[in-house]
């Protein structure tokens, strides 16, 4: 984990007020700035217990994607939609996680070029070994309660949905999206296994 900066003063707030006496108040400055800074502490916060099973945080949302699929497995171009990354780096998840035997691959039959990533046994043991110690931590978000964690996921999703990761659903079908196998509630999990 980093080590605190343990500063006398706060450098966001401080940059905050320099930013307004060079160029103007540009609230949006300090919110990118603090969510940067919150990514770095927050990821090193979940690497610190995913780094004992040989998993970075790409890796374990792979296997729990995997693991929230009916069959245990899907396609390599399914597993990268639905964790919004590129197909490049999919491909070195799935080969590392490949390495560790954590998943298998093979043929999709479905589709003569394609490759399926199914979940080993292995993999399984290890996304529920570390899905309890990340629930533990509260993914490393401990210093919030479940309302204000739900208030960050609210005030970021419009940034998401004008980035074009979803669109957004109707007012009727957004209890049921939200409680979808993408979203990753057990609920929702359940719901999909079935």
């Amino acid at each position: 984990m980093a080590k605190p900066l343990a500063l006398d003063f706060d450098p966001i707030a401080r940059a905050d007020e320099l930013w307004a006496r060079r160029w103007g108040a540009v609230p949006s400055m300090a919110a990118i700035t603090s969510i940067m800074r919150a990514h770095q502490i927050l990821l090193s916060r979940v690497d610190a217990v995913l780094k004992p099973y040989g998993l970075t945080f790409a890796r374990y949302e792979a296997l729990v994607l995997l693991t929230f699929s009916r069959t245990g497995e899907l396609s390599l171009s399914k597993i990268g939609e639905r964790l919004m990354v590129h197909p490049t780096s999919v491909t070195n998840t799935v080969d590392r996680l490949e390495r560790a035997g954590l998943v298998a691959r093979r043929p999709n039959p479905l589709d003569g070029r394609g490759v399926l990533a199914a979940i080993t046994g292995r993999g399984r043991e290890v996304v529920e070994e570390a899905t309890r110690e990340l629930m533990a931590m509260e993914f490393g978000l401990e210093e919030y309660g479940p309302d204000q964690c739900r208030q960050v996921f609210e005030l970021l999703r419009p940034l998401r949905i004008a980035a074009g990761d979803f669109a957004e659903p109707d007012d009727g079908a957004v209890g049921e999206a939200a409680g979808g196998m993408v979203e990753g509630t057990a609920e929702g999990a359940a719901r999909e296994r079935s």
